[in-house]
């Protein structure tokens, strides 16, 4: 029990439940995908295999041999890297960016630079007899694959293939025959580039800019532009349609699975009328650790600032990006659908895995989503890296991602992790409160832990994660806190671990209600709210602490009501009731003036009280939700206010005839508050107002004493009738008349 009796904590048991993607997308997963329709698994296996010294990583491809070459910028270079992690540079150009690249046959890499954008051929040296491979690399590292330097292997050579005469070449595909397809920007052209190096443009699109290209089973090119978001299909002889136009105005990435499906990542928001800009705009950030040496283009300069994107004289990939991403798939028989979209994430990759998933490598939050189906995916895991960028095939059926911000190669899959951990998001039960049993639906061998505190921060000295017994009482054993934290480990075995749902049983300590202020209004009347049935507006399923919708209380004017409003709640949201009491001035007893209140408004006649100064207090109680004898109270009053509703008396009125003026002579008194203002008629004449004895009207009691004109046509001769009503400072009135016999 900790120490704490059961009376003081609230009657109902609640629960916290966590199952659904939006829920668990908030706590660390480590090893561990999130399943959009809810729930953990283990996640694919997750590997660094090379840390390189560039800050970007645009483009992957391996050989058979496994060994992968990466295209990478900050600095521009041409990264070989084995399968067992050891890293050479065979290209290192004058160009700011190596933007694309191709493994061709017998070993030939293609290469493509921005900007002024060239393809180049790099290729490995012959050999003369007996001499081995040279390269200058020494990988030999400090901690593991991070302190690798590679360096420049001189066996390889490189020679200017094709220039196409254009700023930005932005992706290569070579075919079986071994043509090469360029894809280019500014005018948007892709080249065909024979083996003999002729080459020629073959096929041009209205968009600015050929974004992405992929080759499908009957050999056509298949090509995403930058603009309008087209793919195009475009036969061997360079005649082009347009499958499908995207809401999305930049196509990223491309995939084609076996089936003969499309799948096409779109990203930017198309503005209707808008024309293609000059290229896309820089997006990817850039970190405080950017080299600030490098190869450089003479006259060029590429500005870079910690946490902003840079500023040079070419665009990036994905730059155009706003409003997340989507990826779509277009059928056999051309019919597209969306499968996918994300509002954070930027796709700047797909690729099949070895059990042909669709993985969709996305920025600017480094994260690998496995797409299944419509809407069907799971989040499978966050890189190290603000970006992933690329993905190849790897030995054994895993593929190899690579990442930007920083430049780095992973080995993804093709197995599971062995173990994997998830933290929940620490759980705010609002007020201090005792942990009981957890509940757990799941599969697999899978370990729970639990934790409380009472700051929001468990690194602040909270109790230590202790293991949940799943297989006896399921008892938490944390201490009462106002904190939790739930902790899942899955271990990998003959029946594939899951975690479906982790529900928390807590019991908050009641504590009494809250009134934050109590007004008073004179003139106003409330009307009661009406309540539709079975609707509790307090009520959070999720027995947490959530939002309140509260309807204001709809009030008219009537000068003859009193309205009490008041704000209250509860920190343990417990139904509440209220009661109103009142207090005259110089009195101690509390008169009830109405209870079992559920609004938080009240009104009464204002007559129900004699003149004179009054209090008001509001007692909220909690008794709804706990067992008689456990309800906790609070009560507030409201500052002082008057009532009056008794109009002040007229007496001595008098009136006699002087001349061509009538001279009026009368008493205003009031029993409680003082006299406001007076005024008079004469014949029914418009009322006039009038200055009391001594001017200043500031006294229960004042008396007045005037001359009043006739009026030109009038005489004393004749019988008049003046008529005289005051005001008191609540606007009640008292009148006189009196009647002037004429002579």
């Amino acid at each position: 029990m900790n120490g704490f009796a059961p009376s003081a904590f609230a009657d109902g048991t609640r629960t916290w439940e966590q199952s659904k993607f939006e829920d668990l997308t908030k706590g660390t997963a480590t090893g561990v995908a999130i399943r959009s329709s809810g729930g953990l698994e283990l996640a694919p296996s997750f590997k660094l295999l090379c840390a390189t010294p560039s800050t970007y990583i645009w483009a992957v491809a391996s050989d058979e041999a496994g060994n992968i070459y990466a295209a990478t910028g900050s600095p521009a270079r041409v990264y070989r890297i084995t399968p067992d992690g050891q890293a050479t540079i065979i290209f290192e150009p004058q160009e700011l960016q190596v933007q694309a690249l191709e493994v061709g046959p017998h070993g030939v890499i293609y290469a493509a630079t921005a900007p002024d954008g060239k393809v180049y051929k790099i290729e490995h040296k012959p050999q003369a007899k007996g001499d081995a491979p040279k390269s200058d690399s020494k990988t030999e590292s400090k901690n593991e694959k991070e302190a690798a330097k590679p360096t420049l292997d001189s066996s390889w050579s490189s020679s200017e293939y094709f220039a196409p005469g254009t700023k930005y070449v932005w992706n290569l595909v070579l075919d079986k025959s071994g043509n090469l397809y360029v894809a280019t920007g500014d005018h948007g052209e892709i080249y065909k580039v024979t083996p003999k190096g002729e080459h020629s443009v073959f096929f041009k699109s209205d968009d600015t800019h050929i974004r992405v290209l992929a080759l499908d089973g009957q050999g056509n090119v298949i090509a995403g532009t930058d603009g309008s978001g087209l793919v195009y299909r475009i036969s061997p002889a360079g005649e082009g349609f347009v499958l499908y136009s995207a809401p999305k105005k930049e196509i990223t990435a491309l995939a084609l699975d076996r089936a003969g499906n499309i799948y096409a990542a779109g990203v930017g928001e198309k503005r209707a009328g808008a024309t293609s800009p000059a290229g896309p705009s820089p997006m990817i950030s850039m970190g405080s650790n950017v080299p600030s040496t490098g190869p450089q283009t003479p006259g060029v300069t590429l500005t870079m600032t910690p946490n902003n994107p840079p500023v040079g004289p070419f665009p990036f990939p994905g730059g155009s990006a706003s409003g997340g991403s989507d990826v779509y798939r277009i059928a056999p028989d051309g019919s597209p659908s969306r499968i996918f979209t994300s509002r954070e994430d930027i796709v700047y990759a797909l690729a099949f895995d070895s059990h042909d998933k669709l993985l969709a490598g996305t920025g600017n939050r480094g994260h690998v989503f496995a797409i299944e189906a419509q809407d069907e995916f799971s989040d499978l895991l966050k890189a190290p890296a603000s970006q992933v960028t690329g993905f190849a095939k790897a030995p054994g059926g895993g593929l190899y991602a690579a990442s930007s911000n920083l430049g780095k190669i992973f080995i993804l899959g093709p197995g599971p992790e062995n173990e994997g951990t998830y933290e929940s998001d620490v759980f705010d039960a609002k007020v201090f409160s005792r942990w009981g049993r957890a509940e757990f639906r799941g599969a697999g061998n899978v370990d729970l832990l639990a934790r409380s505190g009472n700051v929001d921060n468990p690194d602040r000295n909270w109790s230590p994660w202790k293991p949940v017994n799943l297989t006896k009482d399921s008892a938490t054993g944390v201490p009462a806190a106002r904190y939790a934290q739930w902790k899942a480990v899955l271990h990998a075995g003959s029946v594939r671990p899951a975690v479906d749902t982790v529900t928390l049983n807590y019991l908050p300590k009641n504590v009494a209600p809250e009134i934050e202020d109590v007004s008073v209004q004179v003139g106003v009347r409330y009307q009661p709210i009406q309540k539709q049935p079975g609707l509790n507006l307090n009520t959070d399923v999720s027995g947490s602490a959530g939002i309140h919708f509260e309807s204001p209380v709809p009030s008219t004017h009537d000068r003859d009501a009193i309205g009490v409003k008041w704000n209250a709640h509860d920190e343990n949201d417990d139904q509440l009731v209220y009661s109103v009491h009142y207090r005259g001035d110089g009195e101690t007893r509390w008169l009830l003036l109405k209870d079992s209140l559920t609004d938080k408004a009240y009104s009464f006649d204002a007559s129900l009280l004699p003149d004179g100064g009054y209090t008001v207090k509001v007692v909220a109680s909690d008794a709804p939700s706990h067992s008689p004898g456990e309800a906790l109270t609070a009560a507030k009053e409201s500052r002082r206010f008057e009532v009056d509703t008794t109009p002040p008396r007229v007496e001595n009125l008098t009136a006699s005839a002087e001349g061509s003026q009538i001279h009026v002579r009368f008493r205003a008194e009031d029993g409680f508050s003082t006299i406001k203002r007076a005024e008079y008629s004469i014949d029914a004449g418009d009322w006039k107002y009038v200055e009391p004895v001594g001017q200043l009207s500031d006294a229960k009691v004042e008396d007045y004493d005037f001359m009043a004109s006739l009026g030109a046509g009038n005489d004393a001769a004749s019988d008049h009738v003046i008529v005289v009503r005051v005001y008191d400072k609540y606007d009640n009135m008292g009148a006189a008349k009196t009647l002037l016999k004429g002579k």
